[in-house]
């Protein structure tokens, strides 16, 4: 089982729009998914499940079935995580859903973190409730590949979440501001995996909880392609991209100086669409876009463009699963 985090501090590049295609094609592609919406916007939640059902898991509605409610006895001091309630969506798909309180856990992991340096079992117990939580789930349906959805910040709930990942993907819209966050993101991803790595050392040696080795292994980068506007002309676009091979690689894997051939750029995953003229038809039908029919209203061009999704998605997929099957490099302590 591998864990894969979709992160970029830069919001609006369609981070989530993304996560929800690629575990729909995971498991087209025969692979069991857990995704996991750890974004206190909770929007990869809205994504999968309807308004009326939506309403059911929230405590503000009366009910119990968050992200929330699987950390509230840590965050009440009450007592330790409590089992994830999973939402089935579909053959070969479960969602640990978000929740817009998850905020709330935000000063306890920040109170926590430092306290792990003088081995408190209690803050090890804080910090690690993902990887646990995660890890308990996904074990109870068999999931190949885990899928976690954060917000686009350098906060303490996206710290404990990424130290829980195997791997990093990071979605691009090809800019100054994502460029801008890249190097932000990658000097932060070297940084917690080395403190992390001092916690480790602290941990007391009787505290006997599963515990994530902090890996965060970037897997690369995928540009999601912009919308065609006269004022932004193709080549403005084609320099941003460009661009970005050189701050990867400085940034977020620290190799300085490093010229990279952008026709051959190992880091770049692959490029995604911006299906514009679609996304309604997908929205409307809860469903992805690949998964469009004439009944949805994918007819004439927009059936070209399903089939053409199919085959960006199908292809994207497969690539991150190759990049990310290396069990060798993941593990727990």
């Amino acid at each position: 089982m591998r864990t894969i985090t979709f992160f970029n501090n830069k919001g609006g590049v369609g981070k989530t729009t993304l996560v929800y295609h690629i575990a729909w094609m995971c498991a087209e592609l025969g692979q069991r998914v857990l995704a996991v919406d750890l974004d206190p916007q909770a929007n990869l939640t809205t994504m999968f499940i309807e308004e009326d059902r939506q309403a059911m898991l929230w405590p503000e509605e009366g009910g119990n079935s968050s992200i929330l409610s699987c950390i509230s006895p840590i965050i009440d001091g009450v007592g330790d995580i409590a089992e994830a309630p999973l939402q089935h969506i579909r053959p070969g798909i479960h969602l640990l859903p978000g929740d817009l309180g998850l905020s709330q856990f935000e000063d306890k992991l920040s109170d926590s973190w430092p306290r792990c340096l003088d081995g408190d079992k209690a803050a090890f117990r804080v910090i690690t409730a993902f990887y646990r939580i995660i890890h308990h789930a996904a074990e109870r349906v068999n999931a190949d590949i885990v899928l976690m959805d954060v917000g686009p910040n350098l906060g303490a709930i996206n710290r404990a979440s990424l130290i829980a990942s195997d791997h990093v993907v990071m979605p691009l819209a090809p800019g100054l501001f994502s460029l801008q966050g890249l190097r932000n993101l990658g000097p932060t991803l070297l940084t917690w995996r080395a403190n992390w790595r001092q916690r480790l050392e602290a941990k007391p040696a009787d505290l006997a909880i599963p515990m994530p080795m902090g890996i965060m292994k970037p897997a690369g980068y995928v540009v999601m392609q912009h919308v065609e506007r006269k004022n932004r002309p193709v080549k403005a676009y084609q320099r941003w991209v460009e661009k970005i091979p050189e701050v990867y690689e400085t940034y977020v894997l620290g190799n300085k100086g490093h010229v990279a051939d952008t026709e051959t750029e190992p880091n770049r995953i692959g490029f995604i669409k911006n299906y514009q003229s679609l996304m309604p038809l997908a929205e409307d039908a809860r469903k992805p876009i690949f998964r469009l029919t004439p009944a949805d209203g994918a007819i004439g061009a927009h059936a070209a463009a399903v089939s053409k999704c199919y085959m960006d998605f199908k292809h994207l997929t497969q690539e991150i699963i190759r990049r990310t099957d290396d069990a060798e490099g993941r593990g727990r302590k």
